[in-house]
Parts: C-alpha cells; sequence; structure tokens
C-alpha cells in the first residue's frame, strides 16, 4: 500500500503543526506522523516572544492562543541575596505583539492540532513511526509503520520535526555539531501556583543558581542546578525537591506537583538544514539552552521560514532552488541563538563566590549607564533575524541600515471599513507589495504588475491618517491603509526606500525608491526563483483571520 503525499512532516511537535498549518493554507497535501500516540501533555517551553505571535496570527490561530498566555511578562534577576541585577521589560510592541509572553505548551500546541482540522488535505497519524526513507529525482519512499505494519509513503519533500534525536537528520547522514553541558538541573511544574504573581525571577545565585517562571493558568515552574556529587536517584526524592522549594514556598510539603525531571543543556546544530529533498526543523536542526526561552521561538522561526518557499514550490510557484535559501537565512540566526542562550547560561550559573561577585559588580555598574540599562530592559541584545543571503536582494542604499532582509513592522492601521486593525490582516498571507505615498500598481510596468498578481500579491498604499478617505488616486487593486500610530511614516522616515516587498513571512525581500520598481521586481523574481502561476494560485488564497492588536 502506497500513500501519496506533497510533503511529509516528522513529528507531531509545535514546529511541525505549525508547518503543516503553512502547507494546509496554501493547498499543500501533508501528512504529518508521530512516533508517540498523542500529544505530550506537560509544559516543556515557558516563553513565547513576538515572532512566534505574529506567526501563529498569519495561520488563523492566535486569538485562540493567546488565552494560554502571560503576556508583557516581566523577568528579573537577582543575586545570591535576592537583591535585584537586571530587569527585562520590553516595552514595545513592533511586530503588532509583546515580546515576552509565558504559555502553557500543551495547550498551545493542542490549538495548532485543532487548526489542521480546518484542512482536508491534511492528515496526522498516531502511533507511526518513520523506520526508512529512498530517495529519487521526482520524489522519497518513506517507510512507515504503524501498530506492527508497514506502509509504504511517498512524498515530494520530507521535513523531520523529530527533535534532538531526530531519526529524519540521521538518515540524512547529518552532523549534530555542539556540545553538552555536564551541569544537570533539575525542573519541578507546579500547579496551583504557590506564589501566584505573574512574573518570573533568574537567581545567579552560586551556591545554587535557580529559576521560578510563572506560566498561566496557575501553573509554576522551579528550575535548581545540581551540583556533581548530588545523584539522580538523590533528585528523585520527594524530599530533596522540598528542600529545594523551602527557600521560595512556606509550605513546600504542600505544593501540587505536575511533574519533575533532570535535564541538561545543549547547544548543538545540525551540519545541514537540507540535503536534497530532506529538511530539518526544530530541535533536530538546532538545540539550545533554556536562558533565552528561545528553542521553541527557533522552531517556529523555522516553520515560518520554510512553509511558504515548501507551497511555493510544491504548488509550482518557484523552482526547487528556492529552498536553498532556508538553510542560507536560518543557520546565521539560530547559531547566533545557540551562542547567546549559551552565553547567558555562564552568566548566571557560576559557582565560584568570587567570580559570582565580580559578575554582580559588573552588572551593577551597567546598569546605571542609561544607555547599557536599556539595552537589557528593551532586550535589545536579542539577535534579530538580518538576512544577507538567501531569498532577498540587497542592493546599495543611502539608508543607515537598508531594510531589505529585515522583518517588516506590524502597526495598527485604519482602511476605510476598519479601524485599529493589525497590518498583517490587511497585507494577507502572501506576497504584498507596499508603497509609502505612492499607488504600487501605477509604479509597476503592466507585466510586472500582472507578474505578481498571478503569485497572489496584495497591493497596499499606505497614508497619512489625514488621507484615508481622500479618493483622488483609488484603484480597486490597491487596499489604501491609514498610518494610525505613525509607525510607518517613522519607518519610511528612517529610510531612503519607499516601496516595499514583502515575503509571506513579512521578512522584507527588497526595497527601492519609487522609479525603481520594475528593476527591484526583475531581481527579486531572479533569487526567489520564481516561475510565474495561474489564476488557481490567487483563487487559492485563504480567507483571513482578521486579529485585534492586544490592549
Amino acid at each position: 500500500m502506497v500513500t501519496d503525499t506533497d510533503v511529509l512532516i516528522v513529528g507531531a511537535g509545535p514546529v511541525g503543526l505549525t508547518l503543516a498549518n503553512i502547507l494546509g493554507q496554501q493547498g499543500v497535501s501533508t501528512l504529518v506522523v508521530e512516533d508517540r500516540d498523542t500529544l505530550i501533555d506537560y509544559p516543556r517551553g515557558v516563553g513565547l516572544d513576538d515572532e512566534s505571535l505574529r506567526t501563529f496570527q498569519s495561520i488563523g490561530l492566535v486569538q485562540e492562543i493567546l488565552p494560554h498566555t502571560v503576556p508583557n511578562q516581566i523577568l528579573r534577576f537577582y543575586d545570591a541575596k535576592r537583591e535585584l541585577l537586571a530587569e527585562m521589560a520590553p516595552p514595545d510592541a513592533r511586530f503588532g505583539w509583546p515580546k515576552r509572553n509565558g504559555f502553557v505548551q500543551p495547550l498551545v500546541d493542542a490549538e495548532l492540532l485543532r487548526g489542521l482540522d480546518r484542512f482536508a488535505h491534511v492528515q496526522v497519524r498516531w502511533s507511526t513511526r518513520m523506520q526508512n526513507c529512498a530517495v529519487d529525482d521526482d520524489g522519497v519512499t518513506v517507510e512507515v509503520v504503524s501498530a506492527g505494519a508497514t506502509e509504504s509513503v511517498r512524498a515530494r519533500y520530507v521535513v523531520g520535526c523529530d527533535g534532538g534525536r531526530s531519526a529524519t537528520r540521521h538518515l540524512m547522514g547529518v552532523s549534530f555539531e555542539g556540545t553538552t553541558s555536564a551541569t544537570r538541573w533539575l525542573v519541578v511544574d507546579l500547579a496551583n501556583d504557590p506564589l501566584g504573581h505573574p512574573n518570573s525571577e533568574v537567581g545567579a545565585d552560586p551556591d545554587r543558581p535557580y529559576a521560578s517562571i510563572s506560566i498561566a493558568h496557575g501553573i509554576r515552574r522551579f528550575e535548581f542546578m545540581i551540583h556533581a556529587h548530588e545523584t539522580d536517584e538523590q533528585v528523585e526524592q520527594p524530599a530533596f525537591i522540598e528542600r529545594m522549594l523551602a527557600p521560595f514556598v512556606p509550605h513546600p510539603d504542600r505544593v501540587d506537583i505536575i511533574r519533575h525531571r533532570v535535564y541538561t543543556h545543549h547547544s548543538r546544530i545540525a551540519g545541514s538544514f537540507r540535503k536534497g529533498r530532506l529538511l530539518l526543523g526544530g530541535d533536530a536542526a538546532h538545540l539550545m539552552p533554556v536562558w533565552q526561552g528561545q528553542g521553541y521561538n527557533s522552531g517556529i522561526r523555522d516553520a515560518a521560514n520554510l512553509g511558504w518557499k515548501l507551497a511555493a514550490v510544491v504548488n509550482g510557484q518557484a523552482d526547487d532552488a528556492l529552498l536553498d535559501s532556508y538553510d542560507a537565512e536560518r543557520r546565521k540566526h539560530a547559531r547566533a541563538m545557540i551562542d547567546l542562550s549559551t552565553l547567558v547560561g555562564r552568566v548566571i550559573s557560576p559557582t565560584n563566590r568570587h567570580v559570582a561577585t565580580l559578575r554582580d559588580r559588573v552588572i551593577r555598574a551597567a546598569s546605571v549607564v542609561p544607555t547599557l540599562k536599556r539595552y537589557v530592559l528593551e532586550m535589545r541584545f536579542k539577535p534579530m533575524p538580518r538576512y544577507d543571503t538567501g531569498a532577498v536582494v540587497h542592493n546599495e542604499s543611502a539608508s543607515a541600515v537598508p531594510p531589505a532582509g529585515t522583518l517588516f513592522i506590524q502597526p495598527a492601521v485604519d482602511t476605510r471599513v476598519a479601524q485599529n486593525v493589525l497590518l498583517d490582516e490587511i497585507l494577507g498571507t502572501g506576497f504584498a507589495v507596499l508603497a509609502w505615498n505612492n499607488n504600487p500598481r501605477a509604479l509597476l510596468s503592466v507585466d510586472t504588475y500582472t507578474r505578481w498578481k498571478t503569485l497572489g500579491a496584495s497591493f497596499i498604499e499606505a497614508r497619512p491618517n489625514t488621507q484615508l478617505h481622500w479618493s483622488g488616486h483609488d484603484d480597486p487593486g490597491v487596499t489604501i491603509v491609514g498610518d494610525r500610530t505613525g509607525a510607518l511614516k517613522k519607518f519610511f522616515d528612517a529610510h531612503t526606500e519607499s516601496v516595499l516587498f514583502l515575503r509571506p513571512d513579512r521578512c522584507i525581500a527588497a526595497a527601492c525608491i519609487a522609479q525603481l520598481c520594475d528593476d527591484t521586481s526583475a531581481q527579486l523574481f531572479g533569487v526567489l526563483h520564481l516561475t510565474g502561476g495561474g489564476e488557481a494560485d490567487v483563487a487559492r488564497r485563504p480567507v483571513l483571520h482578521v486579529a485585534q492588536p492586544p490592549a
């Protein structure tokens, strides 16, 4: 028996489920196989960032996910005396959502799974394990085993989202370079949060570094470093766990433990995220320490970056060569996140009291310098995706920071029929051509406009809100948005480029002044390896799910 599908995803974790939702939106037949018999029902990741929420917005599920989050979560760092060292409370929401959010992963994963019910062409098979695969010029034949029976699945592409011990990566013959820390940590998840406050803290205590994290729905996570002389058997004992909780909880013997386990930190990255028709995402591609809460979010970035590219190739809009840009774009940023998370862990975790005292003095000295304090408070140290190579066009720019290769902002905007709507809801889920103070259709030749249109692109003219209802340049093919907050004008004030070509993942693929729209489009069609498309591609664009800005 042979099952045919466009894309086979191995692993029904958050990355595989997010990718399946993206592909489902684009009409791509997708099969997800998972060795477990159900979703993992205990918390793992505990922090969502603004980029992940923006991705969930793009797949029409953010309103279902928000009830399981703690937005604008403050993270405080304390020394051995529990005196404040530093605080992270980023104030802005340039991508439309708060930068730091606690969340309950099992409940969010369940929403991602339910989202697949919208697509008849997406299936999930539980208790099904990939056993082997064979790649040829036209696709991949995969052996899967379920209930002792072996079946063949024929797919055009296989994406391994199957965790740090990825079978897909093993079959690809790809290395997993990096290190595994010798230090162990105990994680304890509690129901009926005995503290109850909404924020989180990390204790840089040389006697025993720790973390206390509010998640949502009355769940709190504690993490404690385990010393070398403490055995796993000791750590498993209730008395040991009570001793760890005692400095923080008045009655450690009365807590409701959801689960506890011992883990180690890994800093690893796959030698390649792509090998022909086989690709990797999430923990299968990279592992990082927990200190910046970026393991989960890095996996969602993988899905957002890869999903639209796979859909474009499968739907005949782009050549297979577009998929090479996935590794080129994601590897550098994943590596930067691994390095940052590893560095933060080293800063937090020294057990030498003299080293810890010196660290505290340096951090406190830095905190009295306003620019350095803002650097930490606003999380400006967090590496942002910036693509120097890949599916982007970089032309000469007079802007201090050229916009191409970066994520575009998502402010709230007004239209003639709606107010206070997040920009992505107007842009749609495909490509977009956005111009400030100009009709983008008028800037393009008929042939260039037609090519963008057959690719399903939307065309947006951004104006000051004072001009929103002026009808002098009305064009039925262009949507007018009013700059409700002034954020769009501020963006264009900072750049010489006034026209942006946005990818489905909201990366600025190219930018130019108005007169160079045709030339820039031609360059972009080349690096995106686009082949064009038909009216069927336009008709398949999904209905938008309007998301309101957070209060």
